[in-house]
């Protein structure tokens, strides 16, 4: 007997006792889902029916699109209860199921995304799916109702092909994951070779790489900054420069409040997809404060204050600390960025003549906008410098600039009066570690000890309560709990930001965590045979999707798992001296060097990782007292100049010298007064007091 749909019974779904905000949206929908895991497989083969796969994402509009068209229809429900098992899955949650079925519908359709909408047997094999249908046929699309419908008859009628063909998508997709090892170490010709290929594709006009829509690289950008250290080529800082200055003025930043939306759909960096993510504004981070480092600029600086002010404003846990996981784009369906955006009588109204005058021009502020869902609504870019606007309206600079500021003040205050989007409060690790470690970076760079303390706060929370002696972090954190035991993502991410905690701080406890979540690491991810860092550990598995472990090399847009275990086991290495460590990243590098370069720049992170592998980094050692101005005028000094891959260690005589730490640290720690020493390969500088003579070195000592 067929069971009725939830929603004809009166009742909720198996989503009710989920955390994901994502899932509990869902849960008074008439469709029967079920979260992933052994009760939907077991249903499929007890019943013998496909299970329909929903993967999406709280901050994705295109996912309520789908949830409110279809799945909130009790007809549509019927269908899908009468004759599939529903899972819908959180792809924040979940990357390593996201991450398996995008490739399988991207080798079936040729695209992915979100949502994703996936059909697969009760084994977990794909043989058919696709990303958003609409409920009625459009644009080429079928209706929803007609998939439903002609995917049931076809496997109903054809269970021979949809088993052979469900099986060669799983064959092809393991095969993939089979790589051969490269004959040599990779070289820094490799590295030369890929940025050649970023080069050709460089937008010299917007900035950014391709065409539209416009993405961010952080990895390729990192590299691009390194390169230009090692050899001065000001081609490469101009397509920093472009990229970031352009992005930054265009829409994808946000003008009035800071931070970044995740990305663009037009070349000129001017429509975003409103959603702002914890990670895209950590990679954002890094980029600017590094490209401030190495040029000075005072609009990357603010680029970045801006980032710090956002997440530090809506996506920080103030009390316990924690970065929350995102903020949506809209406030409901009936918008998209309605929040962001500003129709011209809006900003008159929240502006005084002079200001509107002003912004206008700066902001591109008009009655006709650019979007459209509603051509009144403008998005906020800098289409105007201020020289230009005080020319035209005969004003002086520093008068234009001071009515640009109080507008901006006055619309950030009007725009707080609006509904806000929903923030989703789950803290992933991976996504922590990675902010983390970048507003430890603000920390060295501008000095914020506002950004050390939130970092530090956030770190010591995640040790207390996701981290498990012996297994390592957790996913996860929400609704009290940890979440999800972890993936490599989230031991490697964590590692480095245990390592960054010991530069800014020289406890003890976190390079010692640091060196415990190596060997776990090692333990549950590397691959011995062949080499490389699996994205999950070996345990059993309900689909036969996740009993193939995927060595991840593509930025997604953090780096991936691989390129980040291999810059973590190189750090290990100058750190401890232990070669073990080197062997680990020289396996791994070698064996996904011949494919690396079918993702094009979206392997960006691999190749930093290859250049910081080849280029011995300076090891600054300083030793003293923490109240010790001295100490401290040394230690500003080292974290603040630039160096691709630079490692920072600080002996505290009270910490002491952790058991493990190169023997050099240890004997330069046993020299008298205040002292500071770089050494890079084999060869160290004299001890020195002075913070110029330490920058100096830093700069130039063994490059």
């Amino acid at each position: 007997m067929t069971k009725e749909p939830p929603g004809d019974r009166g009742g909720g779904n198996r989503l009710a006792n989920e955390v994901s905000a994502y899932l509990k949206g869902a849960e008074h929908q008439p469709v029967d889902w079920y979260p992933w895991g052994s009760a939907a497989f077991e249903a499929a083969r007890e019943l013998d029916r496909p299970i329909l796969l929903d993967i999406g994402a709280r901050w994705c509009h295109w996912c309520h699109v789908i949830d409110s068209e279809s799945y909130d229809d009790l007809a549509v429900a019927r269908i899908i209860n009468e004759n599939f098992i529903a899972v819908k899955v959180d792809r924040d949650e979940r990357p390593d199921v996201d991450r398996r079925y995008q490739m399988a519908v991207n080798a079936l359709t040729g695209k992915g995304g979100w949502p994703l909408t996936a059909f697969i047997t009760p084994e977990g094999k794909v043989f058919f799916g696709g990303t958003y249908f609409p409920p009625k046929a459009f644009g080429g699309l079928p209706s929803f109702r007609t998939v439903l419908l002609k995917v049931i008859d076809y496997y109903r009628k054809n269970r021979a092909v949809v088993a052979a063909e469900s099986d060669k998508i799983m064959n092809a997709l393991v095969q993939m994951g089979e790589y051969s090892a490269a004959a040599q170490e990779p070289a820094i010709v490799n590295v030369e070779g890929f940025i050649d290929r970023v080069a050709e594709g460089f937008d010299n006009v917007n900035g950014g790489f391709g065409e539209a829509p416009k993405f961010p690289h952080f990895g390729t950008v990192e590299l691009l900054i390194a390169r230009y250290f090692e050899t001065g080529d000001s081609e490469l800082l101009h397509m920093v420069e472009k990229t970031l200055t352009k992005s930054a003025k265009g829409g994808m930043y946000d003008q009035i409040g800071g931070g970044f939306h995740r990305y663009c759909v037009d070349a000129q960096w001017i429509v975003p997809h409103f959603e702002k993510m914890c990670y895209d504004n950590a990679g954002h981070l890094r980029n600017y404060l590094q490209a401030y480092q190495v040029t000075g600029e005072v609009f990357m600086k603010e680029v970045a204050q801006g980032i710090i002010g956002f997440v530090c404003g809506v996506l920080s846990e103030p009390e316990s600390g924690g970065f929350y996981a995102s903020q949506d784009s809209d406030v409901d369906l009936n918008d998209d960025g309605d929040y962001f955006t500003w129709l011209k009588e809006e900003a008159e109204a929240a502006l005084t003549n002079e200001q509107t005058r002003v912004l206008s021009l700066y902001y591109n502020i008009y009655s006709r906008g650019e979007m459209k869902h509603n051509p009144g609504k403008n998005v906020l870019f800098i289409d105007m410098e201020v020289d230009e606007i005080a020319k035209r309206l005969g004003m002086d600079t520093g008068v234009v600039k001071s009515l640009i500021e109080s507008g901006k003040k006055r619309l950030f205050e009007e725009r707080s009066k609006r509904p806000s989007p929903y923030v989703d409060k789950t803290l992933f690790t991976n996504w922590n570690a990675f902010m983390t470690s970048s507003m430890l970076l603000a920390f060295k760079v501008l000095g914020s000890e506002d950004c050390r303390e939130s970092a530090l706060k956030t770190l010591d929370f995640f040790l207390n309560c996701c981290y498990m002696e012996g297994e390592g972090f957790y996913h996860a954190y929400s609704d009290g709990s940890p979440r999800m035991k972890g993936l490599i993502d989230d031991q490697v991410h964590m590692t480095a930001a245990l390592l960054d905690a010991y530069e800014v701080s020289g406890k003890r406890s976190y390079f010692d965590r640091a060196l415990e979540l190596s060997k776990i690491i090692v333990r549950d991810y590397f691959d011995e045979k062949d080499g490389g860092f699996f994205d999950i550990a070996d345990c059993p598995q309900d689909s036969a999707m996740l009993r193939n472990r995927i060595k991840s090399i593509q930025d997604d847009p953090i780096p991936s798992s691989n390129a980040a275990a291999v810059m973590v086991f190189d750090r290990l290495y100058y750190l401890t001296g232990d070669e073990g460590y080197r062997e680990y990243a020289s396996k791994t590098l070698k064996l996904l060097g011949p494919v690396a370069e079918n993702y094009g720049i979206h392997a960006g992170s691999y190749f930093l990782a290859v250049h910081n592998h080849l280029k011995h980094p300076p090891t600054v050692v300083v030793s003293g007292g923490s109240d010790d101005p001295g100490v401290m005028a040394l230690l500003r000094a080292a974290w603040s100049v630039y160096r691709p891959h630079k490692i920072v260690v600080y002996i505290d005589p009270a910490e002491g010298v952790p058991e493990g730490l190169f023997s050099t640290a240890s004997e330069i720690s046993k020299m008298e007064g205040t002292k500071a020493v770089v050494c890079a390969g084999a060869a160290c500088t004299e001890p020195t007091g002075d913070p110029e003579t330490l920058e100096a070195a830093i700069k130039e000592f063994g490059v």
